[in-house]
């Protein structure tokens, strides 16, 4: 052992970026085990290798006995004195020897090699571990370097990450030589060494986007309070801003929309809606079904621990289609940023809701309570829009006999709205008419 081997120890350890006491104790471990052809049993001896000469040294620990039985294990408690007049019986000294190994031989010399080369590739993926493990959460920029069944094959410095299929942006084609940027979603060691998951969908990657392409958000002025996603398509955003004379939602847009733009491109097209958030839980979640306008919103609180929360969202008419979105997206992206369930209902159908109130509707309701007709049988009409007897006349038999509840009363009901409206003086015209037929229908004409 010489300065030469220090020189090489410390290069290794700068290119593969692993600790040269590391690569020193690996060295003293495969030495170790390469000499037991000619120092025997290993279990109680030491090689340390000198840090500044590189000199070899190896020291055996024997235990103090009475009397010695094995020389290699155990010394007596006479000469344990001498070396140290502290010495009692059980301690254990250890001794070094005086002739080191200097020729292993070529089995020995292989093992040693091995044994190297293990604690070597050890350190390299403990070292890689622990680079990556404090950066979950956080944007990578890599290299593609190959595909294996549609998962993306990155490099990332020393180390390769997995983009899986699922975590891709639907739509999105990828080439070896291609720098991407992507969110690291788990790094967990494994039987071949750490395992870097990476992610384009997740929300958190837009929220980091943001806090990388806006200085606000950087600096704190503005935050990032909640964001829901459908990767390549549509994600809304709820920011608020620290400072009252900062616009959160100008902030995050830029001029011209030039910031949103620059993250709208990184995530292949994918439209973002900005919104402010807000403490007020109505008004949050009005604000998240942007763009469609709502009229009202009812919040059932749900105690800690028994559920989500729901919202009671009323909408315009003309507003529906756009609160709900696209095959519903609107509602599920809003329901994801403020963590609750929401219900859309246009004004019209809360006012169909209530209409049993109304004066018209509730003689209908008294008129056909009048009729020989059961409870259930009277819940079945109204659903089926037979809720007084006028509309019952008009309905006729074959209708009413195919509304299983009424059964075997067909006549007897229909009858009895017959008679109804001739005690009452309604005319048969009107049975025809009236609410259910429209004024330019042809059925109108044919009346006048």
């Amino acid at each position: 052992m010489n300065r030469e081997l220090i020189s090489v120890i410390e290069q290794i350890g700068r290119e593969k970026g692993i600790d040269k006491e590391i690569l020193f104790e690996a060295l003293e471990s495969a030495l170790l085990s390469a000499s037991r052809k000619t120092l025997g049993a290993a279990e109680n001896l030491r090689m340390h290798i000198d840090r500044k000469s590189g000199d070899l040294r190896v020291y055996c620990r024997k235990k103090v006995v009475e009397a010695v039985a094995d020389d290699k294990q155990e010394i007596s408690l006479t000469a344990a004195k001498a070396l140290n007049a502290d010495a009692e019986l059980d301690d254990e000294l250890e001794l070094e020897q005086e002739r080191p190994p200097q020729d292993f031989g070529r089995i020995a010399a292989q093992t040693a090699k091995q044994v190297i080369l293990q604690k070597v590739r050890d350190a390299e993926r403990e070292g890689i571990y622990s680079e990556f493990a404090g950066k979950e959460g956080q944007i990578l920029r890599g290299i593609v370097h190959r595909i294996e069944k549609r998962n993306v094959i990155l490099e990332i410095g020393k180390a390769e990450a997995i983009l899986p299929e699922r975590e891709q942006i639907p739509g999105e084609r990828y080439n070896p030589g291609d720098r991407i940027r992507a969110f690291v979603l788990e790094v967990r060691r494994t039987a071949k060494g750490p395992q870097i998951s990476l992610s384009r969908t997740h929300p958190g990657y837009l929220a980091r986007l943001f806090q990388t392409e806006i200085p606000e958000i950087q600096e704190g002025i503005v935050l990032v309070k909640a964001t829901a996603r459908e990767a390549g398509e549509r994600a809304k955003v709820a920011v608020a801003s620290t400072k009252r004379d900062v616009d959160p939602i100008g902030a995050c847009v830029g001029l011209r929309g030039t910031r949103i733009q620059v993250i709208s491109r990184e995530l292949r097209g994918e439209k973002i809606d900005i919104i402010e958030w807000s403490h007020d839980p109505s008004t949050f979640v009005a604000r998240a079904l942007s763009p469609a306008k709502v009229s009202s919103v009812v919040i059932n609180e749900i105690a800690e621990g028994e559920g989500q929360p729901s919202a009671l969202v009323i909408v315009p008419d003309n507003q529906l289609s756009l609160a709900i979105g696209k095959k519903g997206q609107n509602a599920r992206l809003a329901a994801k940023l403020t963590g609750m369930r929401i219900d859309i209902k246009s004004e019209s159908e809360i006012e169909a809701e209530r209409s049993p109130r109304d004066p018209s509707v509730a003689a209908d309701r008294a008129a056909l309570a009048s009729l020989p007709v059961g409870a259930a049988a009277t819940e079945a009409l109204v659903a089926a829009g037979l809720g007084s007897p006028a509309a019952i006349m008009k309905a006729g038999r074959e209708r009413l006999a195919a509304i299983p509840e009424v059964g075997d009363e067909v006549d007897a009901i229909y009858l009895a709205a017959e008679k109804w409206m001739a005690s009452h003086g309604v005319p048969d015209s009107v049975s025809v008419a009236d609410d259910d037929v429209r004024p330019d229908s042809p059925e109108s004409s044919s009346s006048s």
